[in-house]
Protein backbone atom coordinates (compact mmCIF):
# COMPACT_ATOMS: atom_id res chain seq x y z
CA UNK A 1 0.00 0.00 0.00
CA UNK A 2 1.35 3.53 -0.77
CA UNK A 3 2.34 5.93 1.59
CA UNK A 4 0.31 9.25 2.06
CA UNK A 5 2.35 12.11 0.74
CA UNK A 6 2.39 15.32 2.85
CA UNK A 7 2.41 18.69 2.08
CA UNK A 8 6.42 19.47 2.48
CA UNK A 9 7.46 16.02 0.65
CA UNK A 10 8.27 17.26 -2.19
CA UNK A 11 10.01 20.37 -0.73
CA UNK A 12 11.92 18.25 1.17
CA UNK A 13 12.82 15.89 -1.28
CA UNK A 14 14.66 18.60 -3.57
CA UNK A 15 16.66 19.56 -0.35
CA UNK A 16 17.94 15.88 -0.59
CA UNK A 17 18.42 16.76 -4.30
CA UNK A 18 20.29 19.17 -3.34
CA UNK A 19 22.40 17.14 -1.44
CA UNK A 20 23.30 14.76 -4.20
CA UNK A 21 24.09 18.02 -6.30
CA UNK A 22 26.91 18.83 -3.55
CA UNK A 23 28.20 15.04 -3.58
CA UNK A 24 28.35 15.09 -7.19
CA UNK A 25 30.05 18.52 -6.85
CA UNK A 26 32.65 16.92 -4.09
CA UNK A 27 33.38 13.87 -6.55
CA UNK A 28 31.57 11.27 -5.19
CA UNK A 29 28.10 9.65 -6.58
CA UNK A 30 25.21 11.58 -7.01
CA UNK A 31 23.44 10.29 -4.03
CA UNK A 32 22.00 12.16 -0.92
CA UNK A 33 19.61 12.00 2.04
CA UNK A 34 18.01 14.35 4.54
CA UNK A 35 16.71 13.13 7.92
CA UNK A 36 13.34 15.37 8.96
CA UNK A 37 11.41 15.08 11.97
CA UNK A 38 7.42 14.52 11.61
CA UNK A 39 6.98 18.19 11.32
CA UNK A 40 9.25 18.08 8.35
CA UNK A 41 12.15 20.13 10.04
CA UNK A 42 15.38 18.88 8.77
CA UNK A 43 18.01 16.80 11.27
CA UNK A 44 20.37 15.42 9.49
CA UNK A 45 21.61 15.49 5.80
CA UNK A 46 24.27 12.92 4.27
CA UNK A 47 26.45 12.60 0.59
CA UNK A 48 27.51 10.00 -0.41
CA UNK A 49 30.49 8.52 0.89
CA UNK A 50 31.96 5.85 -1.82
CA UNK A 51 35.21 8.09 -2.78
CA UNK A 52 35.41 10.14 -0.10
CA UNK A 53 35.08 7.43 2.45
CA UNK A 54 38.30 5.56 0.39
CA UNK A 55 36.13 3.65 -2.26
CA UNK A 56 34.07 2.00 0.35
CA UNK A 57 31.43 0.64 -1.82
CA UNK A 58 28.80 -0.22 1.20
CA UNK A 59 29.10 4.12 1.91
CA UNK A 60 25.72 5.17 0.27
CA UNK A 61 24.32 8.44 1.66
CA UNK A 62 21.21 6.25 2.73
CA UNK A 63 23.06 3.62 5.01
CA UNK A 64 26.04 6.15 6.24
CA UNK A 65 22.82 9.05 7.72
CA UNK A 66 20.61 5.85 8.89
CA UNK A 67 23.71 5.05 11.27
CA UNK A 68 23.75 8.49 12.15
CA UNK A 69 20.19 8.62 12.83
CA UNK A 70 20.85 5.35 14.97
CA UNK A 71 23.38 6.76 16.90
CA UNK A 72 21.95 10.12 17.69
CA UNK A 73 18.02 9.20 18.05
CA UNK A 74 16.27 6.61 20.00
CA UNK A 75 13.63 4.20 18.10
CA UNK A 76 10.51 6.29 19.29
CA UNK A 77 11.32 9.40 18.09
CA UNK A 78 12.94 7.68 14.63
CA UNK A 79 9.66 6.01 13.93
CA UNK A 80 8.08 9.36 13.32
CA UNK A 81 11.16 10.60 11.28
CA UNK A 82 11.21 10.84 7.24
CA UNK A 83 14.17 10.14 5.40
CA UNK A 84 14.42 11.81 1.78
CA UNK A 85 16.24 10.53 -0.50
CA UNK A 86 17.33 10.86 -3.89
CA UNK A 87 16.92 7.37 -5.15
CA UNK A 88 15.07 4.75 -3.76
CA UNK A 89 17.33 2.79 -1.23
CA UNK A 90 18.88 -0.64 -2.28
CA UNK A 91 18.42 -4.00 -0.11
CA UNK A 92 21.31 -2.62 2.11
CA UNK A 93 19.89 0.73 2.23
CA UNK A 94 17.00 -0.95 2.96
CA UNK A 95 18.22 -2.93 5.76
CA UNK A 96 19.69 -0.13 7.71
CA UNK A 97 17.11 2.06 7.53
CA UNK A 98 14.60 -0.99 9.25
CA UNK A 99 17.48 -1.28 12.13
CA UNK A 100 17.73 2.19 12.71
CA UNK A 101 13.74 2.38 13.13
CA UNK A 102 13.24 5.19 10.68
CA UNK A 103 9.13 4.91 10.28
CA UNK A 104 9.39 6.81 6.58
CA UNK A 105 11.01 6.96 3.26
CA UNK A 106 9.89 9.22 0.50
CA UNK A 107 12.62 8.72 -2.41
CA UNK A 108 13.09 10.42 -5.75
CA UNK A 109 14.42 7.96 -8.32
CA UNK A 110 13.16 4.05 -8.29
CA UNK A 111 15.83 1.39 -8.34
CA UNK A 112 14.15 0.06 -11.85
CA UNK A 113 14.93 3.38 -13.37
CA UNK A 114 18.25 3.78 -12.04
CA UNK A 115 19.41 0.38 -13.26
CA UNK A 116 17.91 1.18 -16.79
CA UNK A 117 19.64 4.37 -16.46
CA UNK A 118 23.05 3.11 -15.70
CA UNK A 119 23.28 -0.09 -17.15
CA UNK A 120 26.27 -2.38 -15.82
CA UNK A 121 28.33 -0.35 -13.79
CA UNK A 122 31.66 -1.52 -11.35
CA UNK A 123 30.78 1.08 -9.17
CA UNK A 124 27.02 1.05 -8.92
CA UNK A 125 25.68 -2.51 -9.74
CA UNK A 126 22.44 -1.57 -8.88
CA UNK A 127 19.63 -4.08 -7.54
CA UNK A 128 16.29 -4.09 -9.15
CA UNK A 129 14.68 -5.01 -5.36
CA UNK A 130 11.90 -2.46 -4.30
CA UNK A 131 12.37 -1.08 -0.68
CA UNK A 132 8.90 -1.78 -0.33
CA UNK A 133 9.47 -5.45 -0.36
CA UNK A 134 12.52 -5.38 2.36
CA UNK A 135 10.52 -3.42 4.69
CA UNK A 136 7.30 -5.58 4.64
CA UNK A 137 9.64 -8.42 5.54
CA UNK A 138 10.49 -6.80 8.77
CA UNK A 139 8.35 -6.51 12.21
CA UNK A 140 7.71 -2.52 12.54
CA UNK A 141 6.61 -0.53 10.29
CA UNK A 142 8.34 1.37 7.23
CA UNK A 143 6.19 3.57 4.57
CA UNK A 144 7.45 4.45 1.36
CA UNK A 145 6.34 7.18 -0.86
CA UNK A 146 7.55 7.35 -4.06
CA UNK A 147 8.56 7.44 -6.72
CA UNK A 148 8.26 11.19 -6.46
CA UNK A 149 9.80 14.04 -8.46
CA UNK A 150 11.31 10.82 -10.53
CA UNK A 151 11.75 12.87 -13.73
CA UNK A 152 14.19 15.59 -11.78
CA UNK A 153 15.59 12.90 -9.62
CA UNK A 154 17.03 10.93 -12.94
CA UNK A 155 18.65 14.20 -14.20
CA UNK A 156 20.70 14.10 -11.09
CA UNK A 157 22.66 10.68 -12.91
CA UNK A 158 22.16 10.93 -16.28
CA UNK A 159 25.44 12.91 -16.99
CA UNK A 160 27.12 11.53 -14.37
CA UNK A 161 26.74 7.88 -15.04
CA UNK A 162 27.01 8.52 -19.10
CA UNK A 163 31.23 9.61 -18.30
CA UNK A 164 31.90 6.72 -16.17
Amino acid sequence: MPGTKRPYDESLLRKAFDVARRSREGGDHPFGSILADRDGNVLLEQCNGYSSEGGDRTAHAERLLATRAGKSYDLDFLAECTMYTSAEPCAMCSGAIYWAGIGRVVFGLSEREMKQQIGDSKENPTLDLPCDIVFAAGQRPTEVVGPMLADEAAKLHKEYWSRR
